[in-house]
């Protein structure tokens, strides 16, 4: 019996109850965990049912329990149930840590004079038993013939059943008659509120298990076994039947606490075009793509869902664990390899606007087996596949989705809600070609043949790449960087993601799980300006017309938000999908950031800063104009924000959610603001205003004076505090304070021995009002690397360098965190914060 034979309702009830927050999982024992057998004494429970419950036991915010009407003792040494499965007997009465009443002298007495009743009936009557129980007897009447069983039972029902203080509880050939209280339900309920359930599950098959089931409410699940009248919502056949159920239960409740055996997040491989983005696993697992935006809802979400929240995968027919991933050199085409088998995998850019497409290319000689089960909308949508003759057309979803695949025979299947499609290709034939086509209905063949869509994409990214000046250090790491960053820029409207992906955690099954598929001025701003100190001034032009875009939306300003959407919208209300267990079971999945609400007074430096290594780059190449009027209007228009608000709190670089501060790193950055549009006045012929300068001289005698502890030694992260922070390295890194400073040794000084651990630095150890940790910051890291450097200690800059480049992934990529104790990667992936650090290092060392 397996859990595809269980009715699709009841998987679905159970898939639902298993991301409860506290589960209780009771059964019956006769007749449920074990089946209904002529001798009493050898009524064994199913392995599998045993196996299960054990397992729920052992998992976190979760109990397993059984209710049996047998004694306790008996109902110990038959079950074989170990300790982690609580056990109640006598049908409520006996509970593990003792009974639920204490027996009285009175009841004692009672419960003698049943039994010697009860063992006089059974004499007189073939087959008969007599079952003593610590407060209670049962006549059973299962192995005797009928006319002589319905005898006994009815001389019980109208002689000892009728005394007082007789509990009367019939079953399935037998009646039990207790001294004291019993009642399923309630010792349901005494377990419930004993474990602070939130959803309870009980599985019963006996008419003693209805008064459980009249307690079941909300949530919670009731499964009755076999036929006859009940309460229950849902029906099995058979004890082999609650074997299954248990199983599948386990599984979805393991996985949404734990999440699948989750890839080692800096094994992630991003795939990139003009318009789109995803992400493999080492094993050719498309784990992640989004449409049909990157930051809209998710197509394939394996990475923070498993198997159940959508995939596609390429597999070989034997087994094995592949050889090699690696992209193909100055590329976003990714190349997986087993022996005698081959997965090309790219994002064709000869589509138009709404349409994200991938194309997988198998080669080589041995069989592989594809599996196709897209999930839109974060699993949260049913999809139907439906057989073409060139391939699947996938329903379900509000764009048209398909999947042209010629020559593959695809067989369907479903788990009673979402379907799949499988198939088995051999690419020793020819190249087996997988078309995904997402925002189109055309099955045909494309206009261009196959080599010539790769060849066109390949040369996007290659002849981009050849044009950089890239640094001496760590070459092709340094080009990987570059077309990562470049990879993280949406080219239709110029803005460019923080990160490919969402809720990938910063500390292993916790909550600080945040959604970076957006444009974050900060970010966007030192992404374009790291792509115009390697060359290439594209992007920061683009970002810029994207910058003029948003603020044209805006009262001024000087309300510009810290974030937007690609096309720069305002963000949607932050949300959690409750459906994804998230990656590694880390939740809450979240959509959407509320950081879009905050005050970060950081965000207009940084924009000031790219115009002028625009600039700088455009009077290098002899450009007539190396600062536009159009420039000059966003610098006047920063300078503004900053002269309006620079004085206030905010919730810094770091985006805080709790009160805000006065943060010395916004203070150098509304700085940085002033002294880069004074500096550009003065080298390109603008006209600066007469209180520029007195600001500019106003904020850095503040941020001296305020920013400043002596008893920390240090700068700190906000005014009048001692708490330390990497950012507020920037105080020599910007310029405002001259790095010879003794006050900025220090800083460095005190920065190293408070947040650097190992290869990585971390952004602060003080109380942000989130529970658990975080990983160091690859970004805080190279910030480190440059301080050092401004400090005269290059070997201790080349060191960290040194291990800040072996932090990077097998395809060289680097996500935003990483812990030096579980020598992991964590957080969103690829970050384009880390790459920017990686370069701007590299460049510096070299």
């Amino acid at each position: 019996m397996s859990a595809q034979d269980l009715p699709v309702e009841l998987r679905r009830r159970l898939v639902s109850v298993a991301r409860t927050p506290r589960l209780l999982v009771a059964s019956d024992y006769d007749g449920t965990m074990a089946p209904i057998v002529s001798d009493p004494a050898k009524a064994f429970p199913h392995a599998e049912s045993v196996r299960a419950l054990r397992s729920l036991a052992s998992l976190p915010a979760t109990t397993s329990a059984v209710i049996s009407g047998r004694a306790l003792r008996d109902l110990a040494m038959l079950s074989r149930l170990p300790v982690e499965v609580q056990l109640v007997g006598s049908h409520g009465s006996e509970f593990d840590v003792g009974f639920v009443h204490e027996i009285s002298d009175d009841a004692r007495r009672l419960l003698r004079e049943i039994t010697e009743e009860l063992q006089e009936i059974a004499a007189e009557g073939e087959g008969v038993t007599v079952e003593i129980k610590p407060a209670s007897a049962a006549l059973h009447v299962r192995n005797a013939v009928p006319e002589i069983g319905e005898a006994a039972l009815e001389r019980v029902r109208g002689g000892a059943a009728t005394w007082n203080g007789v509990q009367v509880t019939e079953g399935k050939a037998v009646i039990e008659l207790a001294v004291i209280a019993t009642d399923k339900g309630e010792a349901l309920d005494i377990l419930r509120h004993r474990e602070g359930a939130s959803a309870t599950v009980f599985f019963g098959d006996d008419v003693t298990d209805e008064k459980a089931f009249s307690r079941l409410q909300g949530p919670d699940v009731g499964i009755k076994v076999g036929e006859g009248d009940t309460l229950a919502e849902y029906r099995v056949a058979s004890t082999e039947d609650v074997s299954a159920a248990l199983a599948f239960l386990l599984e979805e409740r393991h996985t949404w606490l734990h999440g699948d055996s989750a890839t080692p997040i800096q094994r992630l491989t991003m795939l990139a075009s003009p318009r789109s983005v995803a992400l493999l696993t080492p094993d050719a697992t498309l784990t992640w793509l989004c449409h049909p935006e990157p930051d809209s809802a998710a197509m394939f979400a394996h990475l923070l869902g498993g198997v159940g929240a959508g995939h596609f995968t390429v597999a070989p027919h034997r087994a094995a664990l592949p050889l090699s991933q690696r992209y193909i050199d100055g590329t976003m085409t990714v190349q997986t390899r087993w022996a005698s088998l081959q997965v090309t995998d790219y994002l064709p850019h000869d589509v138009e606007p709404g349409r994200t497409d991938l194309t997988r290319v198998i080669t080589g000689q041995a069989k592989a087996v594809v599996t196709f089960a897209p999930r839109p909308e974060f699993g949260q949508v049913q999809v139907h596949l439906e057989l073409e003759e060139n391939g699947l057309r996938v329903y379900g979803t509000s764009d048209p989705v398909v999947l042209r695949s010629p020559g593959v025979h695809w067989e369907i299947s479903s788990d009673g809600v979402q379907q799949t499609a499988s198939a088995v290709v051999d690419p020793s034939e020819g190249p087996v070609l997988l078309e995904l086509r997402c925002g189109s209905s055309e099955l045909g063949p494309s206009e261009t043949p196959e080599l010539e869509r790769r060849a066109a994409s390949e040369s996007y990214w290659r002849d981009w790449a050849e044009g950089l000046e890239l640094p001496n250090r760590k070459r092709g790491l340094m080009k990987r960087s570059a077309l990562t960053l470049r990879g993280l820029v949406h080219a239709d409207s110029g803005s460019i993601l923080a990160a490919a992906t969402t809720s990938l955690p910063e500390e292993i099954g916790g909550v600080r799980n945040w959604d970076y598929r957006y444009c974050w001025l900060r970010d966007a701003a030192l992404t374009a300006s790291a792509l115009v100190a390697l060359g290439s001034l594209g992007e920061a032009e683009a970002f810029l017309t994207w910058v003029h875009g948003v603020l044209e939306t805006l009262p001024g300003p000087e309300r510009l938000h810290p974030l937007y959407t690609i096309y720069g919208g305002n963000l949607p209300a932050e949300a959690v999908i409750d459906s994804l267990p998230g990656y590694s079971g880390s939740r809450p999945v979240r959509i959407g950031n509320a950081a879009n609400s905050q005050v970060q007074l950081d965000v207009f430096g940084p924009i000031v800063d790219l115009i002028s290594h625009l600039a700088h780059a455009r009077d290098k190449h002899g450009v007539a104009e190396p600062v536009t009027d159009a420039d000059w209007n966003l610098v006047r228009a920063m300078v503004s924000a900053v002269q309006a608000r620079w004085s206030e709190p905010d919730n810094g670089i770091w985006e805080i959610r709790g009160n805000p501060r006065h943060h010395v790193y916004s203070k150098v950055m509304c700085w940085v603001t002033v002294d880069r549009a004074l500096t550009l006045a003065e080298l390109f012929g603008r006209d600066a205003e007469p209180e520029w300068a007195p600001l500019r001289a106003e904020i850095a005698d503040e941020v001296l004076d305020r920013g400043w502890s002596d008893r920390a030694r240090s700068f700190t992260a906000a005014y009048d505090g001692t708490d330390l922070d990497a950012a507020t390295l920037h105080i020599g890194l910007s310029g405002l304070i001259d790095p010879a400073d003794p006050r900025f040794a220090a800083t460095v000084t005190a920065t190293e021995a408070e947040l650097r651990s190992g290869s990585t630095v971390y952004r602060y150890h003080h109380d942000d009002g989130l529970p658990g940790g975080e990983g160091g910051f690859h970004l805080c890291a190279a910030w480190l690397v440059e301080a050092y450097l401004l400090t005269g200690q290059r070997a201790d800059a080349e060191a960290l360098f040194a291990q800040l480049v072996e932090t990077a992934g097998p395809t060289g990529l680097l996500s935003e965190e990483y812990d030096p104790v579980a020598e992991r990667s964590l957080g969103n992936h690829p970050q384009a914060y880390s790459h920017i650090g990686l370069l701007r290092c590299a460049q510096l060392l070299s």
